[in-house]
């Protein structure tokens, strides 16, 4: 009975392995061929089996993982690739997108919509995706990282992609929804969703779906049911609520991707992404914490910042994940993380160190100031500045949305054309309200957190802090929404005597310098020149 119950103990220890790293901890950085990136074309298959393979040569131990629905065995996918020399040429620099192993079809609608040379994060990402890994994809804010995951989705997924990615299954059959995206904001759903209309074109738009909050859920259920969608992208309490309901299937689907993983982590989230997490791309008969379950989908973390929080998620959710930051590819256990440093910690001697997360955040291009001014003068120290920058597109942020509408009354009152922007404002009014100041109906965009991560307006010339931000990371994404995609961009942050030591901190956190100024006679004048803070620690 003895050796029974010793037998049965050791079964379930060798059954009960996970995803174990087959990545040597001193490996270093990765190029795209050392992660199976090859010249021949490949059929493979997700292992279906918990068995711990010994460890090999390293293109070897990083092979990609199968389609996660390649359960058939007689259905084995191609992955479309390029050539090896190019990758050993130019690894994370390409020039073109055919550089990456995209279809035709799908380059040729980028090049229509002005896309022709991809950005060193998505020259990273998109071959490392293609060849069925999970990763999390870290860039600055305003690098191109909503194209990085979109591409290699609509190569497989959808009427652009490749010619050995028929979209069904071994009968014909439509597959249904293979690919769920979920953001922290309605903001950033829309965003997203605009960005693959763009490169769908408007006779493929109903291949993506839009289901967030505060939008009427009769409707997107209906949509769902008409339109069959292949792609959801949606905020977590809606996601959630319909597959509660029964209305949204997506135990079949093939990715799941989380933007702004590490706002999704925060505990307002944490019943819906806990359900996602359990329904998307697991079979119903899958233990969820068994090798073969996290295999059935393939899992795409994106954030600015890459914290303890989302180096934790990432190695329970997904299988042998790899960091993907421009120009490097590492596994994620020789990824050393940190965490964003609070202002409120001021008695911590670590307090002063440069935040590492919130400094690769933040746009290379951008030129950050401070002016001391009393409260009450705030707003005037603002229009002053918009005349002396010459700024067409503004983003002013504020802590406390009841202050908004204030702030507005008195632009206006200046001759200055200004709208508020906030989570109180319903679906509609939040669309027009960015549509105009997209346009250039409307000079300066007042708001508040809410606008600080997924708003993406490539003018965006200034962002004004009218309150201080909490924390360097949350400065750093309120800097992101100017200064994008390599263009120049200025932040300002409108501070009070008191508050000075504040902005001192902040520029020790990220290692910038942010230069004291003030404004007369319709000029920039910078009155004090602040040295640049090491970010290298000793």
């Amino acid at each position: 009975m003895r050796r029974a119950l010793a037998t049965s103990r050791s079964v379930l220890l060798h059954t009960s392995v996970t995803c174990m790293s087959q990545v040597e901890p001193n490996h270093g950085s990765l190029t795209l061929s050392s992660i199976g990136f090859q010249t021949e074309t490949k059929a493979e298959n997700r292992s279906k089996s918990n068995k711990v393979k010994p460890f090999g040569s390293p293109s070897e131990n990083l092979k990609s993982k199968g389609k996660p629905f390649d359960i058939n065995e007689k259905k084995k996918k191609a992955i479309r690739v390029v050539e090896k020399q190019q990758i050993e040429f130019a690894p994370f620099a390409a020039k073109s997108f055919s550089e990456l192993g995209l279809p035709h079809v799908l380059i040729e609608r980028l090049e229509k919509e002005g896309f022709t040379v991809p950005t060193e994060v998505q020259s990273a990402a998109v071959p490392t995706i293609l060849n069925n890994h999970d990763v999390i994809i870290q860039s600055y804010t305003g690098s191109g990282k909503t194209l990085a995951y979109l591409l290699p989705l609509l190569s497989v997924v959808g009427p652009l992609r490749g010619k050995g990615d028929d979209g069904g299954d071994e009968n014909g059959k439509k597959l249904g929804i293979e690919a769920v995206i979920v953001a922290p904001s309605r903001e950033l759903g829309m965003q997203i969703v605009r960005e693959f209309e763009k490169v769908l074109g408007m006779d493929n738009k109903r291949v993506v779906q839009q289901l967030v909050g505060g939008a009427n859920r009769t409707r997107q259920e209906d949509a769902l049911k008409k339109n069959k969608p292949a792609i959801v992208v949606g905020t977590p309490g809606r996601i959630a609520e319909l597959s509660a309901s029964g209305k949204l299937r997506t135990h079949g689907c093939r990715y799941l991707v989380l933007d702004e993983v590490d706002e999704l982590l925060s505990f307002n989230f944490r019943e819906d992404m806990h359900r996602i997490l359990e329904h998307v791309g697991r079979r119903s008969s899958a233990d969820p914490s068994s090798n073969s379950a996290k295999n059935e989908r393939q899992l795409i973390m994106v954030s600015a910042t890459v914290p303890f929080s989302v180096v934790r998620a990432a190695r329970s959710w997904g299988c042998d994940p790899l960091l993907v930051q421009a120009k490097k590819i590492v596994p994620l256990e020789t990824f050393s993380p940190s965490e964003p440093v609070s202002l409120s910690r001021s008695s911590l001697p670590s307090s002063a160190m440069p935040s590492q997360a919130a400094v690769e955040s933040l746009p290379p291009a951008l030129k950050h100031y401070y002016c001391v001014t009393r409260l009450q003068h705030k707003v005037d120290v603002l229009r002053r500045c918009i005349h002396a920058l010459d700024a067409k597109f503004v983003i002013a942020f504020m802590n406390h949305t009841k202050q908004l509408k204030d702030v507005v009354f008195k632009l206006e009152a200046r001759g200055m054309t200004a709208v508020e922007l906030h989570g109180d404002l319903g679906k509609l009014a939040r669309s027009t309200t960015l549509k105009k100041f997209k346009n250039g109906e409307v000079r300066v965009l007042v708001t508040n957190e809410l606008s600080a991560r997924g708003l993406d307006v490539a003018e965006c010339d200034l962002v004004v802090n009218l309150d201080l931000p909490t924390d360097s990371i949350h400065y750093a994404h309120r800097a992101g929404r100017t200064g994008r995609l390599g263009r120049n961009g200025t932040v300002l942050t409108i501070c009070e005597e008191p508050e000075v030591f504040v902005v001192r901190k902040l520029q020790k956190q990220l290692g910038i310098p942010i230069a004291s100024c003030d404004f007369s006679e319709g000029k920039l004048l910078v009155t004090e020149e602040e040295k640049t803070v090491s970010t290298s620690t000793s």
